[in-house]
């Protein structure tokens, strides 16, 4: 065994602090978020007042130290939040995820003393943030940024767009990936802390969806934004650093999004097999369907431990590029697979907004799309494996 399998932490469930945490996490979920579930879904928008108890419960700042307003906890923590409330509903979980490990993790990584000192209260006080790398023509291939960045007196100018950008309706506090030297390639891309108030920025057009509906995702636009010195984040000509290893640590975030789906609509599934009958007895008596759900767990259960087990190995200080991909991939397809199935549970009515196992079945689509497609996480698994890299 290596020194570094040696210093690994085993794949473990949850200690007595960890499982109360979850618990209590659940539990809002499930009094205060499930009540508004469907509404949010008809209106396209969470509801201010989940977004104020998430604050007020210290969900929006897990990992931040207590000096900046946080909570003092690690990425498996924030693990255990994204999946509890995806258990319930989704959308309301990735506004956590996406401001727990894209925006307050880069901020408080790469940024320096004044940065924290000035964003992370906002951002764990109540202020949203958003994480800004998409373009319309840039997508798996992240860094072919057409948003540029020129340099002018005291500070930068920003012009371009981005899309796909999650939380982009709420958002106040953005960080924004931008090119500030085309000819250099990648090397030039730099990021940038921008408020939603600064001249030249707009936010653009809300995404009519598929799943997540509640959740904004938006287009922002930048023409000639002045951007001042003080918040560029992190060095010059290093984003793509910031982005590379801002993203390895949110697909876990998306790993955990997606076994909260997949649990949930699993648990919803066993209820009603347990009370709906045919042919004289409840469908949870028939073998073929015993087998079904057997399997559907089991691989529930495999993706939780692959993810988990990445959240405690980055909590560490270890490199986790294959393991996040390894987790984002598994974790994604098993909850397209077990939602699927749990309609078919359902029969006629899963195809009704009666029951929720259709929500869960179109939430569980965006996983393998975002924060990398399964294609793009398969090719960052096969050059580990195959090449070194």
């Amino acid at each position: 065994m290596s020194e570094t399998a040696a210093l690994r932490p085993p794949l473990t469930h949850l200690s007595e602090e960890e499982e109360l945490f979850r618990a209590a996490v659940y539990e809002f979920a499930d009094t205060v978020v499930r009540p508004r579930v469907m509404d949010m879904e008809a209106a396209g928008k969470i509801d201010t007042a989940i977004t104020a108890q998430c604050f007020d419960m210290g969900l929006m700042g897990i990992e931040i130290p207590e000096a900046f307003g946080g909570a003092g906890g690690s990425l498996f923590m924030t693990t255990l939040a994204v999946e509890a409330i995806s258990q319930v509903d989704a959308s309301a979980a990735i506004q956590v995820d996406v401001q727990n490990t894209l925006v307050n993790y880069p901020v408080y990584a790469y940024g320096t003393e004044a940065q924290r000192a000035t964003w992370l209260p906002k951002l764990t006080g109540g202020t949203i943030g958003a994480y800004a790398l998409s373009e319309p023509g840039s997508g798996s291939d992240a860094f072919a940024l057409a948003t540029r960045a020129e340099r002018v007196d005291g500070g930068w100018s920003l012009t371009g767009s981005k899309a796909w950008i999650t939380n982009g309706g709420e958002a106040e506090i953005f960080v924004v990936f931008a090119n500030v030297a085309p000819e250099k390639g990648y090397k030039g891309i730099t990021a940038f802390i921008v408020t939603r108030d600064t001249p030249g920025f707009t936010v653009g057009k809300k995404e009519d969806k598929l799943g997540i509906r509640a959740s904004s995702t938006t287009s922002l636009h930048f023409e000639q934004c002045f951007v001042p010195d003080d918040q560029v984040l992190g060095e010059v000509g290093v984003g793509y650093r910031i982005a590379i290893d801002t993203l390895n640590g949110g697909r876990i975030g998306i790993g955990a999004q997606m076994i909260g789906i997949a649990q949930g609509a699993l648990d919803a599934s066993v209820a009603y097999l347990r009370e709906r009958k045919q042919f004289g007895k409840p469908l949870a008596e028939f073998q073929g369907i015993q087998f079904q759900v057997a399997q559907a767990y089991t691989e529930l259960e495999a993706a939780r431990l692959l993810v988990y087990n990445t959240a405690r190995l980055r909590d560490a200080g270890h490199d986790i590029v294959r393991e996040g991909a390894m987790a984002k991939l598994y974790a994604s397809q098993m909850c397209a697979r077990v939602t699927s199935l749990c309609v078919e549970l359902f029969g006629g009515y899963g195809y009704t907004k009666e029951y929720p196992v259709e929500k869960f079945y179109r939430d569980a689509k965006i996983g393998t799309i975002y924060e990398g497609t399964s294609n793009m996480q398969l090719q960052t698994i096969a050059k580990s494996v195959l090449l070194g890299k």
